[in-house]
């Protein structure tokens, strides 16, 4: 007899993940990976049921092939015994069969601006950091330092369907562009690092497989708490959509993600090819040939123009490509405009200059 059908998808989702590692590994093995060893593959585990589904089929697919499993959990410090809980975590993915277990403490700064982090996990937008995102940030900082110090191969990451939905609609919500509606994608951040093999599973699909294997998991109070955007949506606002459109929005939001990253991608490819064209010998961007570019091409090129010159990626928002695409398109003399990281955009002679301030 076969094993329950859940955990037979779970396993299916991840064998596919680690079979590109490995395919992977053998051309580029990441900075600090034992020169000899089979590629390591961590989990980041919160003790969860999303997660631990992820760090049972990691433990069982890794010994069929030439991959070496580990897992990681995170302690935010935000919670009564957090750091009990994260050794307990630490101690169920070694009774997986998981080695290293690590259990890493992070200290969660204030509110504030998305920097780095953010667009590589996501593969999206830039965003404004609240709690839960500057909670986010200390994570991913730390599996980043705990990939680089033991030279994994990639971290998986246990995001589902329902996960997706939720990202889109937040998205949406903000009125960010495609790249944001793009949600999260199924491999990101350095080198491909994140890897997240459960996008195509809904979150019921994932818990019936930790209950077929009787698997330990711990519900995050935060998941249920009415303080947190991300719970009222998924408690109040989802369930909502689906009483008045009926089921399947998940599975829709899930596909607009898809398409919208697909689209994106393609916008991305086109205006890095673009930026070439519209700069004369000197390199510096002609505001006439700019005029010509399709919109969202046009406002690639300058949030291109803008990063390459220092203005954090983080910190930049929809407003300031606006702002600047108003030299090209609505030009009526106005000065300098002010960007993130003392970067100024101005128009002289007919050409847009973007430089430090």
């Amino acid at each position: 007899m076969g094993p329950h059908p859940a955990v037979a998808a779970i396993r299916l989702a991840v064998r596919r993940v680690l079979h590109d590692v490995l395919t992977e590994h053998q051309t580029t093995p990441p900075p600090g990976a034992p020169p000899g060893e089979h590629p390591l593959v961590l989990v980041a585990c919160s003790g969860g049921a999303d997660s631990m589904a992820l760090a049972s089929a990691l433990a069982f697919e890794a010994r069929k092939l030439d991959v070496r499993a580990g897992g990681i959990t995170v302690d935010h410090g935000l919670q009564p015994g957090s750091a009990q809980r994260a050794r307990e975590v630490a101690d169920r993915m070694t009774a997986l069969g998981l080695d290293p277990a690590l259990a890493i403490a992070v200290n969660v700064g204030p509110a504030s601006t998305a920097a780095a982090h953010g667009a590589a996990y996501t593969g999206g937008a830039a965003r404004r950091v609240g709690p839960e995102a500057a909670a986010r940030d200390a994570r991913y900082a730390a599996l980043d330092a705990a990939a680089e110090r033991h030279g994994a191969a990639g971290i998986l990451l246990g995001h589902t369907r329902d996960d997706q939905a939720e990202t889109v609609l937040l998205g949406l919500a903000r009125g960010s562009g495609i790249r944001s509606l793009s949600g999260m994608a199924a491999v990101s951040g350095v080198a491909g690092r994140y890897r997240r093999p459960f996008l195509e599973l809904d979150r019921q699909t994932v818990r019936k497989a930790c209950i077929a294997q009787e698997l330990a998991i711990w519900d995050d109070p935060h998941n249920t708490d009415p303080a947190y955007t991300r719970s009222r949506l998924r408690h109040e606002g989802l369930p909502a959509l689906e009483k008045a459109l009926g089921k399947g929005v998940v599975e829709a939001l899930a596909r607009t993600a898809q398409l919208s990253r697909d689209d994106a991608d393609a916008l991305d490819s086109w205006a890095a090819h673009a930026e070439a064209d519209v700069r004369d010998e000197a390199g510096r961007l002609e505001c006439a040939k700019l005029s010509g570019l399709p919109p969202a091409v046009r406002r690639r090129v300058l949030r291109r123009a803008v990063i390459a010159e220092g203005a954090p990626a983080g910190s930049l928002f929809a407003r300031h490509i606006e702002e600047v695409d108003r030299l090209i398109t609505g030009w009526r003399g106005q000065g300098a405009i002010n960007l993130p990281g003392r970067v100024e955009a101005l128009r002289q002679g007919g050409r847009l200059v973007i430089r430090q301030g």
